[in-house]
C-alpha cells in the first residue's frame, strides 16, 4: 500500500511538472508578428485626367424638306459633298408652278387696267360735279368702283406673291455652308410639301462635344465657365474610338439649363476646331479633362487601401501594432490615390500583407517603401473611386 501511494505521489508531481512546464511553453512560444512594410503619408501635387463619355455634334444641322409637292428634276451636288450657303441643291418640277405665276401677273395686269378706267372715270365725273353737270350719286358709284378696283389690285398683287413664293421654293438651296448627307430621294422621285425628307445638312467646323456630369460637378464647371478662355487651353481634350488623340483642344461652351432629373446629370457641351473633319456627328468619344490636384492632397498606393461592403479602410501603425481607419477616397491615379479623409500628413500606413491584418494586430516593419512611387507630376488616366 506505502508502495503505491508513494507511486500515486510521483506521478501526481510529474504531471504537474510536465503542465507548468507545457503552459510556459505555450507562452513564449506563440505566433510571430505579421511583417509588414510602410507608407509615410504626405501631402503632394499630381495631374491626371478625368474621363466622361461624350458625343460629337454639329453646332448646326437641319433636315430638308421640300416646301412644295412635285416631282424631282434636279439634284445639283454630289452625296457627301461641301455646300456653301445658297448653292442650288434640288430642283422640283416648275411647270405647274410657272403656269400659275403667269396667270397671276396677267390676272395683276387686267386689275391693274381696271384700275386705271375707273380711275379715269372719277376724275372726269369729280371735274362735272363741280359744274352740277352730273348726279352725285354717279359720282359715289364711281368712287365705290375705284375703291373695289384697288382691293383688286391688292388681291392680285398678293396672289402673285403667293404663287412666287412656290415657285422660288421649287429650288431648295443650301440653307448655310456645311456638309450634305446622302440624298434620300432620287430624281424624278414625288415629294409631299413638308413631309418627304430629302437629306440633312449639318456645319462641321467648328463641332460641339456634349457629355453630362454629375449635379455635384456643377460648381466646378460653372466656374471653369467663367474663367478666361485662355485659362482652359490645354485643359479638355478627347480621345477618338481608336483610341487616338484627337490633335486639337477643346474649350467649354454651354451648360444646358437644367439638370436631367431621372439620371442627376447636367449636359455640358464643349467646342472644337475641326479643320481636318476627322469629327463627324454623331461619333462617340471619351471626353479628357486635365486636372491639378492642390499641392495639400494626400495621396497613397492604392494597393494600401481593403474594400470591405462597400467602405474603405487602410491600416495606420501606432507602434508595434496597427488600427483599422476607414478612408473617403478621391481619384484614383495610376496605381495611386487621392484621400480626401481618414488619415493626415505623418501617419504610416500598411501597404504589403494588409489582407491578412486585423485591428490591433502585432506586426513587425520590414522595411519602409520609399514614398512618391510613380512620378505623381506625370499625367496618367484616372478612374473614379467608388465614395
Amino acid at each position: 500500500m506505502k508502495r503505491t501511494a508513494l507511486a500515486i505521489a510521483f506521478a501526481g508531481i510529474f504531471a504537474a511538472a510536465f503542465a507548468a512546464c507545457s503552459g510556459s511553453a505555450g507562452r513564449t512560444q506563440g505566433p510571430p508578428p505579421m511583417q509588414v512594410v510602410t507608407y509615410t503619408v504626405e501631402p503632394g501635387e499630381t495631374v491626371y485626367h478625368e474621363t466622361f463619355p461624350a458625343t460629337v455634334a454639329a453646332l448646326n444641322q437641319v433636315d430638308l424638306r421640300p416646301e412644295v409637292s412635285g416631282y424631282i428634276t434636279d439634284i445639283d451636288f454630289k452625296d457627301g459633298q461641301r455646300v456653301r450657303k445658297g448653292m442650288k441643291l434640288y430642283g422640283i418640277d416648275q411647270q405647274l408652278y410657272q403656269a400659275a405665276y403667269d396667270q397671276s401677273n396677267a390676272n395683276l395686269s387686267v386689275a391693274k387696267a381696271n384700275l386705271a378706267k375707273v380711275q379715269q372715270d372719277v376724275d372726269r365725273y369729280n371735274r362735272l360735279a363741280e359744274q352740277d353737270a352730273v348726279a352725285r350719286q354717279t359720282l359715289e358709284h364711281a368712287k365705290a368702283d375705284l375703291e373695289s378696283a384697288k382691293m383688286q389690285v391688292a388681291a392680285a398683287e398678293a396672289n402673285v406673291k403667293s404663287v412666287e413664293t412656290n415657285l422660288r421654293y421649287s429650288v431648295i438651296v443650301a440653307p448655310f455652308d456645311g456638309v450634305i448627307g446622302i440624298s434620300q430621294v432620287k430624281q424624278g422621285s414625288s415629294v409631299t410639301a413638308g413631309q418627304t425628307l430629302l437629306n440633312t445638312i449639318s456645319s462641321d467646323d467648328p463641332m460641339a462635344v456634349d457629355c453630362s456630369v454629375d449635379e455635384k460637378e456643377i460648381g466646378r464647371f460653372t466656374r471653369l465657365l467663367h474663367e478666361d478662355n485662355t485659362l482652359q487651353d490645354s485643359i479638355f481634350s478627347i480621345v477618338l474610338p481608336d483610341q487616338s488623340h484627337y490633335p486639337h483642344y477643346g474649350q467649354l461652351s454651354v451648360l444646358d439649363r437644367a439638370v436631367d432629373a431621372e439620371t442627376g446629370t447636367l449636359r455640358v457641351r464643349l467646342i472644337f476646331a475641326n479643320p481636318d473633319r476627322l469629327l463627324r456627328p454623331g461619333l462617340t468619344c471619351d471626353l479628357r479633362m486635365r486636372v491639378v490636384s492642390p499641392a495639400g492632397d494626400l495621396i497613397i498606393p492604392y494597393r494600401a487601401v481593403v474594400e470591405q461592403m462597400g467602405e474603405y479602410f487602410a491600416f495606420v501603425l501606432n507602434g508595434n501594432t496597427v488600427s483599422q481607419r476607414r478612408l473617403s477616397l478621391g481619384m484614383r491615379v495610376h496605381d495611386m490615390v487621392v484621400v480626401t479623409g481618414g488619415l493626415s500628413a505623418g501617419d504610416r500606413i500598411v501597404t504589403d500583407g494588409v489582407q491578412r491584418l486585423r485591428d490591433n494586430a502585432v506586426v513587425a516593419v520590414t522595411s519602409p517603401l520609399a514614398n512618391g512611387g510613380p512620378e505623381l507630376s506625370r499625367e496618367t488616366q484616372s478612374g473614379q473611386v467608388p465614395r
